[in-house]
């Protein structure tokens, strides 16, 4: 480590920006992974829409679950049970990923971060996992969305604003103004400003309860469940005693399973100890349809 910082305050000394690639052992999975990370001084973040630290797989096929060898035992074969699978393997694996990125210490210097399956740091409605290391910040997520979506603003420049200054900034926009989200469902394709701010005045506590009651899984994941558990619990079994039925390898990235997994990925709601939280869903698919369910429960969309 003491290495790593070396190289990298050397590279800033030179330039506007530092890197390094590492290799990482994820907690969830214990995968090892290589991943890149740069940081950006000030002058080059004006620039950017990645943020001021960004980290990414060098593998993003193998991160995602794309081949797995799984025993199947007796019963037939489902895409549905397959994406589950898949699903459970990586969900721990990014929320790690995320963590080791945002709160490698108690520190709490960086208030919020998001991961997605693409380059830019886009309206965290819009990313697969968001980071915010005080759980009362969590409407943070939608006035970053509409300021970005409204203005074309980088997230990266008004992350770390307080929620009043995001507050302002929004209630500035016209009566009724509003930006589109995709994702949505049938319920909603856009985000008014007035749905924002009311989302800033509503107690946290009851915007996370909302959030974690419309991450319940729907009927064709907790369909697909128990079959997916009964795989996982077979195939670790497999890997730590190498006793058991044959395995066979799985894709996990054709078109039917990116299909179930952008309409059905379940949410996920973490709330953690040092009093952050984490949303959360599959890479492929968005926080919005959470957001939207939230907001309908407390009549805050309009």
């Amino acid at each position: 480590m003491d290495e790593a910082v070396a190289m990298i305050r050397t590279e800033f000394a030179e330039g506007p920006s530092g890197g390094a690639i590492f290799d990482v052992m994820l907690g969830g999975s214990k995968r090892l992974f290589r991943c890149s990370c740069d940081c950006y001084t000030e002058e080059a973040g004006r620039g950017i829409s990645a943020g001021p630290i960004d980290m990414s797989t060098c593998d993003q096929e193998d991160f995602l679950c794309s081949y797995l060898e799984l025993a199947w035992g007796r019963g037939p074969r489902s895409i549905e049970v397959e994406a589950a699978v898949a699903w459970h393997l990586l969900r721990d694996d990014l929320e790690d990923l995320l963590l080791r990125l945002c709160a490698p210490d108690a520190s709490g210097r960086i208030r919020t971060g998001a991961c997605a399956n693409a380059g830019d740091w886009i309206a965290p409605v819009r990313m697969c996992a968001t980071y915010n290391a005080d759980a009362r910040d969590i409407a943070r997520d939608l006035s970053l969305s509409w300021l970005q979506r409204y203005g074309k603003e980088m997230v990266s420049r008004n992350a770390g604003l307080s929620l009043e200054a995001l507050h302002a900034r929004v209630d500035a926009a016209p009566a009724g103004a509003r930006v589109p989200l995709k994702g949505g469902s049938e319920r909603a394709h856009s985000l008014s400003r007035e749905t924002v701010l009311k989302a800033l005045a509503t107690p946290p506590s009851a915007l996370l309860e909302a959030l974690e009651a419309a991450a319940a899984p729907n009927d064709a994941w907790r369909a697909a469940e128990p079959r997916a558990r009964e795989i996982l619990e077979q195939t670790s079994h497999i890997a730590e005693t190498g006793e058991g039925p044959p395995t066979w390898e799985v894709h996990t990235a054709t078109r039917a399973h990116v299909r179930f997994l952008r309409k059905h990925a379940p949410f996920h709601v973490r709330r953690l100890p040092s009093g952050g939280v984490i949303l959360a869903t599959h890479p492929l698919r968005s926080l919005w349809p959470l957001w939207v369910d939230a907001l309908f429960m407390l009549g805050l969309m309009s």
